[in-house]
C-alpha cells in the first residue's frame, strides 16, 4: 500500500515536499515515481527514481523538483520548489517491479490515493 502526503495550498514560487511511504511490502529493488493529473488533464508523467537513487525528471519539472528516496524507511521524496500555477494537480506515487524506471503509468503495478497541490499565482 503506498500512501503519500505532503500536498497543499501554496503561492506561486513557493515550496512542498510529497512523502510517498510504502507499507506491507518494502521497496525492494523495484523504481518509483511521481505522477500528476490536473482537472480535465491526462495524468503525466513528474519524475522517477530507480532503487540505487537516479533521479529522472519531465523537462517541464527540471531543476525544480527533486526526487529521493530512503530504501531502509520505505519512503520517496519529492522536494518542489519554485511552484508555478501550472504545478496544480493531485500527484500520486507508484511503484514498479524491477529498477528500471519509465515515464508510462501503466508500468506501474501499485499506485497510492494522490494528494492535492494547488499552487496560486
Amino acid at each position: 500500500q503506498l500512501q503519500a502526503s505532503g500536498g497543499g495550498l501554496v503561492q506561486a514560487g513557493g515550496s512542498l515536499r510529497l512523502s510517498c511511504a510504502l507499507s506491507g511490502r518494502t521497496l525492494a529493488s523495484g523504481a518509483m515515481g511521481w505522477f500528476r493529473q490536473a482537472p480535465g488533464k491526462e495524468r503525466d508523467f513528474v519524475a522517477a527514481i530507480t532503487y540505487t537513487g537516479r533521479p529522472y525528471y519531465a523537462d517541464s519539472v527540471k531543476g525544480r523538483f527533486t526526487i529521493s528516496r530512503d530504501n531502509a524507511k520505505n519512503t520517496v521524496l519529492l522536494q518542489m520548489n519554485t511552484l508555478k500555477p501550472e504545478d496544480t494537480a493531485v500527484y500520486y506515487c507508484a511503484s514498479k517491479s524491477g529498477s528500471f524506471v519509465s515515464q508510462s503509468g501503466g508500468a506501474y503495478d501499485y499506485w497510492g490515493p494522490g494528494t492535492q497541490v494547488t499552487v496560486s499565482s
